[in-house]
């Protein structure tokens, strides 16, 4: 299996009730289903804050003024339409004020329009109950990293101790 070393950011969307948007992809290669944030590579010249808002407007048609500037690094290794992708990508965070803002597909490349089912704004604590894989499969700790002060960080108990 051909592995590729990509340059790529994802976008880690949230609605005015905390939710997280992920977008369903089928494997064009093998068929296994895939929730993952928006996002995709970064293009010769671009920042990764610049790819980050421009793959937001494309996947999802969402403003990308909503990006912000601040990202984590995440190491991946995605197996996708039979290659492998490894290398870190930068997750940046997008906030919305509405509640499951609607979604336009119409920015996406045809190969793309052929992979993606469907999307959904996913309760932080529902992940790990969706029937199809999940990238990165630590992706409440990427979140946690991002967005410190939300619902999904628990308390470290030894810290509350006198």
């Amino acid at each position: 299996m051909e592995t590729i070393l990509r340059p790529a950011v994802r976008v880690i969307c949230l609605d005015a009730a905390q939710r997280l948007l992920l977008l369903h992809w089928r494997d064009p290669f093998d068929g296994a289903m895939l929730w993952e944030p928006p996002g995709g590579g970064i293009e010769p010249g671009e920042t990764p804050l610049i790819a980050a808002r421009r793959e937001l407007a494309e996947e999802t048609g969402l403003d990308p003024a909503a990006v912000r500037d601040r990202s984590v690094p995440v190491e991946r290794d995605v197996r996708w339409n039979g290659k492998r992708y490894v290398g870190s990508e930068d997750f940046f965070v997008a906030r919305f004020a509405e509640e499951r803002p609607a979604l336009s597909a119409a920015g996406l490349l045809p190969d793309e329009r052929l992979a993606f089912h469907d999307h959904a704004w996913i309760d932080w604590s529902d992940l790990n109950t969706l029937p199809d894989r999940v990238e990165p499969p630590a992706l409440t700790s990427v979140l946690a990293a991002l967005v410190p002060d939300g619902p999904w960080c628990v308390p470290d108990a030894s810290r509350s101790r006198h």
